[in-house]
This record gives structure tokens, sequence and C-alpha cells, in this order.
């Protein structure tokens, strides 16, 4: 996903996020779970992929372009996660009066904004 590109509107709506006790969980549909997974595991093989490069001596520079790429995917799976969260976790607490969550969530765009 490049910079530019919007989130897709199905794939950060509709997900939840709950207590169940002392533990804050999320709950999302299967398609955004689906979705994210695959990303995911298509990030693993990035990764791997960058490891053999490094055991076959693989110019630098090529190594540091793969590393890039998935830098980019991970950024791309947490905005979605961002977006899904900011749409409705973060909107039911605000409306709960829970605007503790806002300095939460100003915490994790600045951990997702150094690089």
């Amino acid at each position: 996903m490049s910079h530019n590109e919007e989130l897709d509107p199905e794939l950060t709506s509709d997900s939840c996020c709950e207590n169940e006790g002392n533990q804050r969980k999320s709950h999302h549909p299967d398609k955004i779970k689906n979705n994210l997974v695959t990303r995911l595991n298509r990030i693993e093989g990035q990764v791997r992929g960058i490891k053999g490069l490094i055991e076959k001596d693989t110019y630098c520079d090529d190594v540091i372009n793969q590393i890039a790429a998935t830098q980019s995917a991970l950024n791309s799976v947490a905005r979605i996660l961002l977006e899904g969260h900011m749409k409705s976790c973060v909107v039911e607490r605000i409306q709960e009066g829970d605007f503790e969550v806002l300095d939460e969530v100003l915490v994790t765009i600045q951990k997702l904004m150094k690089k």
C-alpha cells in the first residue's frame, strides 16, 4: 500500500475493542482478520527472504530496499489497525466519556511515526 492509497473502508470498520476482566481485547470481523493475517504472512516471507539475502552476501543496497518494502508493508498493517481502532474503540470510549483514550492514541501514533 502506497502512502497515497486510501484504506479499504471494509477493512477498517466494524471492529471493536472489549474489556474482559482487566484485559483489553479486540474483535475483528473475519474479513479484516483474514486480510491482516494474509498481509502478515507475506511480511513474514519477506523477512525470511531478507535473511536469505544476507546469508548469500547480497549487495547491501538490494537488502536495504527489501527492508524498506517490508517496513512499508508493516506500516500498512498498522494503518489498517489504527483506523479501525479509531473508528470503533476510540469513538465508543469518547462517547462513554473516557477521554484518556485520546492520550493513548497520541502515544501510539508517536510510536508509529518514529523510524
